[in-house]
């Protein structure tokens, strides 16, 4: 029951970042990407200081006593340094490739986030590996519609693929010993002070340009960072580190159905098929294990 809510909530973060696309897209035709990543990541963290208190008051004792304060602040400026890193990956790759290999490289995560916790000691059972292969021939079906020959912009893309990678890893690290909302809380602030000091120097940001794009950037804030991304760390408090990547890169299926819905663009049998496949591979996921050994 507690991995099938995990599931659901990492599902609706999937959700969120899908519909950010667009917004994204928006706030890019006013202000840099170094500003972008800053302001939003700091309208999350600014989110999240009037949410936490909302939500301890559903908590037990028992929940608030197990939680460590030292690991909860180590955990999330780790995790919103690697977030820092792997978000300026994506804004410069994204403007030195097109929309559909960057989207396509990016969620390869799917792939190595298996592969890195093979790396530290982790077991992958066979299914899982299967499934992961389907959700990346899924993406590709997806997403890919162009050469796969590799320019410069795709490999800043692809490090921030592993970037983010390195980040589900890094939360599955430290959220059993922490309270997943604080944990965002400093991810955030951290992640946004780190952008801030190159923005204020390469972008030179204004507020003309702020106000201009305020609406995208609330939501990028509020609810891709604030929501999305808080509902990442609570949900992989009760799922295995490869099934949250797949979970999470349906992503790029919800992308590509709200630009159906609100951008009328068209959807080819291609791309249907992708997403057919993807979802197919997270139902295969969630079969049981018929051995009694761990999962990972």
């Amino acid at each position: 029951m507690k991995k099938m809510h995990g599931n659901l909530l990492l599902l609706t973060a999937a959700f969120i970042w899908g519909f950010g696309f667009i917004t994204q897209t928006v706030a890019m035709d006013h202000i840099g990407p170094l500003t972008f990543n800053a302001v939003k990541y700091l309208i999350g963290g600014v989110t999240l200081l009037f949410i936490i208190p909302v939500l301890d008051r559903f908590k037990s004792p028992g929940e608030m006593k197990n939680n460590d304060n030292a690991v909860t602040v180590k955990g999330g400026i780790a995790c919103g340094a690697v977030l820092a890193v792997a978000s300026a990956f994506q804004q410069f790759g994204i403007m030195q490739t097109t929309v559909g290999k960057a989207g396509f490289i990016t969620a390869l995560y799917v792939v190595i986030v298996p592969l890195l916790a093979v790396v530290i000691g982790k077991r992958i059972r066979p299914l899982i590996w299967l499934c992961v292969i389907m959700s990346a021939a899924g993406l590709y079906f997806l997403s890919m519609k162009d050469s796969l020959r590799l320019s410069h912009g795709d490999l800043m893309v692809f490090l921030c693929a592993v970037s983010f990678a390195v980040h589900i890893l890094v939360i599955d690290h430290f959220i059993p010993y922490t309270d997943g909302a604080r944990l965002s809380c400093i991810q955030f602030f951290t992640a946004g002070l780190i952008s801030l000091v190159p923005a204020l120097i390469r972008e030179h940001p204004v507020f003309t340009d702020l106000a201009a794009a305020v609406l995208p950037l609330l939501y990028s804030g509020m609810f891709s960072s604030g929501a999305g991304y808080t509902l990442q760390i609570i949900g992989q408090k009760n799922a295995d580190p490869a099934i949250a990547s797949m979970i999470l890169s349906l992503e790029s299926v919800f992308a590509a159905i709200d630009g159906f819905v609100f951008l009328h663009q068209s959807v080819s049998l291609r791309e249907l098929f992708g997403m057919v496949l993807m979802f197919a591979a997270i139902i295969l996921s969630q079969l049981p294990e018929k051995s009694t050994a761990a999962e990972m």
